[in-house]
């Protein structure tokens, strides 16, 4: 007998047929069986669930174990850890507990028996299945046949004795692995790359509850109902209510949840306790990542759901850019370089200098400029590594010590032989023999030089269409053997190590670049399919409620256990509510697959700009959505690293950065980070214009490529366009003007006697607010107006969707008022209106300089360069490759631009010399080293400049 039930969509329909069959599902033209199947697992005493570090080749990743008593059941070899692998995120108690006989597959997590439904009976779209009392066990179970968007199947089981129980739905569509067209287990498994074990991913690191597999027509799940992935607390192992399976125990693969996790929450039991849970049987007709985003939004609630609420980005920018230069930012001065002490003590670690010379450039800023930018330029071209440690003996992330440039990638060279006129040939020098070799700057992870990427970047520098031939003649072979060839294994050879999320999916962000160089679409295409499946890293459960919560409980902020090991001191927060959303992880990731089990969501989520543009150019409004989750409304300064223990309003506030550093409790302080994130703010609120103009606004950029995830565009070296107005340089210096609603993002560009700005508004209502121009950096006259470049002129035009109003009017005090529509963008000039221009005019004027920039000493091994800096000035800066175990100490000799010489000695290593050089002229320098044995060496003299 067969009953139709419901017509859940379009081509989409269930059935019963008999109760040992369950419930069919048709879809795109095939019926699916989801069977009334169960496993139960048993263990009389506690299991010893853990985490521990997997074996999975080149991957770093926990995953869940078991005791076993049976020694043939103990398959899980733990990973050795080495030392280097320690710091923030590594949790030792996970990585370096004692081994003992564990199992990592689900299905030998306790004795096991299957129940299968042995008839049923039916009321309206409502399935009742009956099962046999097997030893004992109590087992019943129905489906709502009619639930939209999927069936939903509810279980009930009564423990028939004391202890702890786990039990699995079982009975989804299976399939062999090489029917699968791809597959999804959270974190790590997408594509092709198939479980190597039955492993159970925990409640707490499933950005969605459900496994899932697609057999080319539809997409199949079994996805645990939303109730039993609550917001509050938040997730984790301890209060994980559920586990999701992918590998059944014949080698398929086949989506499958456990209920209780064994030796989990919830799975201790005594005799006529009773256990209750509901999951929903997914069958959708598309692929993995728009099942995902189809999931995400009709059961989880996901949309554009954030706004600003508490700040603007342009003061967040404003608080992040001053944090940068106190001393709370722990920048040491003499190592060139940000403190590394949370995870390697004594350490510096830097990203780019490209961060602050565009904040310089952007903010108008010299001080930025000397402070930061330039001494992070000598650090990225003389060190080897991003970690510099003077501690010879420290393991700890793989550091290095030796100054053996430069550690700055081809595109960083690119980008800053662009950036100052293309006057500095040592660049390109340094560009060319980097494409020839290879290079370990991060951990430990080997990067090959002559790449497609490197291609592009040296065709971007040069212009020289053979290297262009050649980045794509590689990256169509990229495209064959990486992108449409699904991946069945982690060994992608641009991935390096699979630790962050950008090497377990393609080089989207890159693809996306070429794409906007050449146009083709092949190449967009691409970046759309990696961006996509970017977002599955990110966490769209659990769902949002509408209600108020309570944090900072006692007036204590939470006490992340890593800080707390480490000695630091309680943080204090008033008690109070705030709206969920604005709590909510969802649209962040964790940091990587290795720290994910401890750093649940991280605020560096420098993949959105990226996501923003490439939804535009795609028209992929779920990208769109992610891209503005990651980003806006939650914090109004640098917000440390992660959410980790609670809930909490402390990454709010203004103030939370500064703080001394053991004086921090809430979450991990980076402090390389905090420029990369003002520079991720700069670029999110650039796209963000330009996608809302729909590409009416535009500025070229260069490409901060830095490492891991902390890619983001570079503005600010050349001039833009803004709505027909051409060769507009973008300006933004601190406090430039102040808004009456937070909901206001802008950016500001110049041009002559004009100040052009663009607002963007974050929320889904009208907003009507006054403008005040900052009078000491804006100079107007009788004569300043102000002027709508976008939408209507006046409040009695009618306004076009998106766009914006103003009252074009005289400029009175300082002060104009502007309206921007719901989610929309008004552009408005500012005419005769002088900006007061400090520094960026200097540093970006293009001086003609042919003079020789680079030099070599043999004594020493020691590297000369002749930094040339627009009409700001110029650098000498010159560092030896040699250390202390060969010099005590080594002295400068140079003349000045009257010939007469001048001196500078270095007692300490790294050995490293920098003389400004306010003119241009031929500058002579020479060496005298001193030996750890007391000879002195006097070097050969080189001569740069003109």
């Amino acid at each position: 007998m067969t009953a139709c039930l419901l017509l859940l969509a379009a081509g989409v329909q269930a059935q019963v047929s008999s109760g040992r069959e369950g419930i069919q599902v048709t879809s795109a033209g095939h019926t699916y069986s989801f069977a009334p199947v169960f496993r139960i697992l048993y263990n009389a005493t506690d299991p010893g669930m853990a985490l521990k570090p997997a074996g999975i080749k080149k991957v770093e990743y926990n995953v869940l174990t078991w005791k076993v008593k049976d020694s043939s059941k103990a398959d899980f070899v733990q990973k050795k850890i080495n030392a280097s692998m320690a710091g923030d995120g590594f949790d030792d108690r996970i990585l370096r507990a004692k081994s003992d006989w564990r199992t990592a597959n689900i299905h030998q997590a306790g004795e096991s028996i299957t129940l299968q439904a042995e008839g049923y009976r039916q009321h309206k779209d409502t399935v009742f299945f009956s099962f046999p009392a097997t030893a004992g066990f109590s087992l019943s179970a129905y489906v709502l046949a009619g639930a939209k968007p999927y069936p939903v199947l509810h279980f009930r089981f009564k423990a028939p004795r004391p202890g702890f129980y786990s039990i699995g739905y079982t009975g989804a569509p299976a399939f062999p692995v090489a029917q699968a067209a791809a597959i999804w287990q959270p974190l790590i498994w997408q594509e092709k790359r198939v479980p190597d074990a039955a492993y159970l991913t925990p409640a707490f690191m499933a950005p969605l509850p459900t496994t899932m597999v697609n057999d080319g027509r539809n997409t199949l799940g079994v996805l645990a109902s939303p109730q039993h992935l609550p917001f509050q607390p938040l997730p984790m192992l301890p209060n994980s209510q559920f586990g999701i399976a992918l590998v059944n125990e014949r080698g398929q693969v086949q989506p499958q949840l456990y209920a209780p996790i064994p030796g989990g929450y919830g799975s201790q039991m005594k005799q006529g306790d009773v256990f209750d849970f509901s999951l929903q049987l997914v069958t959708e007709p598309q692929d993995i990542t728009h099942t995902y985003q189809h999931i995400a939004e009709k059961i989880f609630g996901f949309r554009n759901y954030r706004r600003n609420d508490i700040a603007s980005l342009n003061t967040v920018l404003d608080n992040m850019t001053a944090y940068a230069m106190t001393d709370y930012a722990w920048f040491i001065d003499s190592l060139k370089g940000f403190a590394y002490s949370t995870d390697v003590p004594g350490a510096v670690k830097n990203v780019s200098s490209l961060n602050p010379l565009e904040l310089a450039l952007v903010r108008d800023d010299s001080v930025m400029f000397e402070k930061r930018a330039y001494p992070l330029a000598e650090f990225m071209l003389s060190r080897e590594k991003f970690l510099f440690s003077l501690d010879s003996l420290q393991k700890i992330q793989s550091p290095s010590r030796k100054l053996k440039g430069p550690v700055a990638p081809l595109s960083e060279l690119a980008a800053l032989y662009n950036v100052f006129g293309r006057t500095n040939r040592f660049y390109l020098q340094m560009m060319e023999r980097e494409y020839r070799g290879n290079r370990v700057r991060n951990l430990d992870v080997k990067e090959k030089g002559n790449n497609w990427i490197n291609a592009m970047h040296l065709y971007k520098a040069t212009g020289d269409t053979a290297y262009l031939a050649a980045a794509r003649k590689m990256a169509n072979e990229y495209l064959a053997r990486r992108v449409h060839q699904p991946q069945t294994a982690f060994n992608d050879p641009f991935a390096g190590s699979f630790f962050f999320w950008p090497a377990f999916t393609n080089r989207w962000i890159e693809l996306s670049q070429l794409y906007e160089i050449t146009g083709d679409t092949a190449y967009l295409n691409a970046a759309v399919q990696g961006a996509r499946q970017y977002t599955m890293f990110t966490w769209m459960a659990p769902a949002i409620p509408d209600s108020m919560v309570t944090v900072n409980k006692g007036g204590k902020a939470p006490m992340y256990w890593y800080l707390r090991s480490k000695g630091h001191a309680q943080m204090y927060y008033p008690e109070e509510k705030a709206p969920a959303w604005r709590l909510s992880e969802t649209g962040l990731t964790p940091e990587s697959s290795g720290t994910s089990t401890g750093h649940r969501g991280i605020f560096m989520t420098n993949f959105a700009p990226w996501m923003l543009r490439i939804g535009y150019y795609a028209k992929d409004t779920f990208l769109l959505n992610v891209a503005k989750a990651a980003v806006i409304g939650r914090y109004r300064n640098f917000p440390g690293y992660h959410i980790n223990t609670e809930r909490t309003t402390a990454y709010e506030k203004a103030d939370f950065p500064l703080h001394a550093h053991k004086e921090q409790s809430v979450n991990s302080f980076h402090y390389n980070h905090i420029l990369p994130m003002a520079s991720m703010l700069i670029d999110y609120l650039v796209t963000d214009a330009v996608v809302r103009s729909r590409g009416q606004i535009s500025f070229p950029a260069e490409y901060m490529e830095g490492y891991a995830y902390l890619q983001n565009y570079m503005y600010g070296s050349r001039p833009g366009t803004m709505y027909g107005v051409k060769d507009v340089q973008l300006w933004m210096p601190a406090r430039l003007l102040a808004t009456g609603s937070a909901e206001l993002n802008y950016i500001a560009a110049r041009k002559g006697n004009r100040l052009l700005l663009a607002f963007t508004n974050q929320s889904a209502a009208p907003v009507t607010s006054t403008v005040t121009l900052n009078p000491a950096l804006v100079k107007t006259t009788a004569g300043s107006r102000i002027t709508l470049l976008n939408g209507a002129a006046g409040k009695s035009h009618k306004l076009l969707p998106g766009q914006g109003a103003v009252k074009a009017a005289p400029l009175k005090g300082n002060v104009f008022s502007v309206t921007v529509p719901a989610n929309g963008i008004a552009v408005v000039a500012v005419e005769n209106a002088v900006p007061q221009v400090h520094f960026q005019q200097q540093i970006l004027a293009r001086v003609e300089d042919e003079g020789k920039d680079y030099g070599e000493i043999k004594a020493g091994n020691a590297k000369a360069l002749l930094f040339k800096l627009g009409a700001y000035g110029r650098r000498l800066f010159l560092y030896l490759e040699d250390d202390d175990n060969i010099w005590r100490s080594v002295r400068l000799h140079y003349t000045d631009a009257a010939g007469k010489e001048r001196q500078v000695t270095d007692a300490a290593y790294p050995f490293e010399f920098t003389v400004p050089l306010r003119q241009a002229y031929p500058v002579q320098c020479w060496l005298s080293l001193t030996g750890t044995n007391g000879r002195v060496v006097t070097s050969e003299k080189i001569t740069l400049g003109n």
